[in-house]
């Protein structure tokens, strides 16, 4: 019997679909650099079902590579045409919210939106958001270990997670579901599946930590006239208002090309760096703040939104999705030591103008947790492809010992530049452990490592 039958015959032929019926979606991920169909997709429906479609490509030998909302941009989902895709997006749900230890129990294929408003319910918070929250998926989330704009006040995916379960190559259950905060029995084997990206086990269930809500948050901007005023203004804002929720820098280029597109103008003159802060702070604490970072000429200009609809707005620009019509647009996403993000801009985009001297290169990001995104679009010459403009991104970043990755994993883009953010021995003990946990290599093949 094939495996294809095997696995019809052990989860119905409603949970394997081939040929048409598979539709475009299993080809890529948001970074649209998929080109191939995998052989069959598997919808599984449960943990079990998910053990008993592993077991068995794992004794034929076929790689499986796991897909969720399809939002990561590294090509982390994306199959090359030969591999079962496994979708998680029935093993869906929340299971469980409990206010007294301040947990969530979610399946994997449920959207992060949807956690959101299971802990909102509840009278709760959970920290983690990402642009995609209504169609990324808390096991991706989980397998990336996503960032997102909140990290600066409650930490990476990683420190949302109190226990998971997850389904070894071979079928093994590794039911690790945690709630408590402190744990010290032995190894904490939930961090073997975060941020891994699928090629040590999948992620089924989780158990999410939970916050008391923040209270009302107020969004303000800031015009800012040097990178080393950014990071005073970032220190300033840390001790004079507490514990702040966000703060993202956007340089000239970015904030200009997005809030002229979105034909938004909030001051009247341009101004080198832009920043949002948002602080739960009350109002006159936030306009004694602001007086004062005017008076010793830390900020140049700041706006107080009056309104969710302003805040809105002003978010709108950072998000940035008028830059995507940008021909041949390629997203960065790294990380460099806080007080070397201004200099590491600078010289790559001296680097990559020389290059290409037409080419649109802009920066925003988070800062306040050391990432930074980069925007690039060049017309590429007879020979040249996106891989020129990696070389000379990751190249520069090299310079100044960053990663490659703040938060959007390595899939199989950023794979040829691992080493310049990780040592040989650190790379050999990534491939001992690949090893001990998937031994036949079917779990995401060529994926990171």
């Amino acid at each position: 019997m094939s495996l294809i039958a095997e696995l019809r015959a052990a989860l119905g032929d409603t949970a394997v679909l081939e040929g048409e019926a598979m539709g475009a979606r299993p080809a890529s991920d948001m970074s649209l650099t998929g080109t191939s169909l995998p052989r069959a997709v598997i919808r599984p429906r449960s943990t079990e079902e998910l053990a008993t479609a592993l077991r068995l490509c794992n004794a034929a030998g076929v790689p499986v590579i796991a897909q969720g909302g399809m939002t990561g941009l590294a090509g982390g989902a994306n199959p090359s045409g030969n591999e079962i895709a496994i979708s998680l997006e029935l093993i869906r749900g929340i299971e469980e919210v409990d206010a007294a230890s301040a947990t969530l129990v979610a399946k994997a294929g449920t959207p992060l939106e949807e956690c959101q408003r299971a802990a909102e319910e509840a009278g709760l918070f959970l920290a983690l958001d990402l642009g995609s929250r209504g169609s990324c998926t808390i096991g991706g989330n989980l397998s990336t270990n996503a960032g997102g704009i909140r990290v600066i006040r409650y930490g990476m995916a990683r420190e949302q997670v109190l226990g998971l379960e997850a389904v070894l190559a071979d079928g093994t259950v590794i039911s690790s579901m945690n709630r408590m905060l402190k744990n010290n029995a032995g190894y904490d084997l939930k961090h073997l599946f975060i941020g891994s990206e699928g090629t040590l086990g999948l992620v089924t269930r989780v158990v999410l930590r939970l916050h008391p809500p923040p209270g009302e948050i107020t969004t303000l901007l800031c015009a800012v006239e040097s990178y080393e005023q950014v990071v005073a203004l970032l220190r300033r804002a840390q001790s004079g208002l507490g514990g702040i929720v966000a703060f993202e820098a956007m340089w000239r280029d970015y904030f200009h090309f997005n809030a002229e597109a979105l034909k938004l103008r909030f001051f009247d003159a341009e101004h080198p760096f832009w920043v949002i802060v948002e602080s739960t702070m009350d109002r006159e604490a936030i306009e004694t703040f602001l007086s004062a970072c005017l008076e010793d000429a830390l900020i140049s200009d700041a706006l107080i939104a009056q309104s969710q609809a302003q805040s809105r707005q002003i978010w709108s620009v950072r998000h940035g999705h008028p830059i995507e019509v940008l021909p041949n647009l390629l997203n960065f996403d790294v990380s460099l030591p806080i007080g070397m993000i201004g200099d590491y801009a600078v010289a790559c985009t001296a680097a990559l103008k020389q290059r290409w001297p037409a080419a649109h290169v802009s920066f925003y990001g988070h800062v306040g947790d050391s990432n930074v995104h980069i925007c690039v679009s060049v017309l590429y010459g007879p020979g040249e492809d996106m891989h020129d403009v990696d070389g000379i991104v990751y190249g520069v970043l090299g310079q100044y010992h960053g990663s490659i990755s703040a938060e959007h994993g390595i899939g199989t883009l950023k794979r040829p530049y691992l080493h310049l953010s990780r040592t040989p021995a650190e790379l050999a003990l990534m491939r001992s452990l690949k090893q001990a946990l998937d031994p036949k290599g079917i779990l995401n093949p060529g994926k990171v490592i």
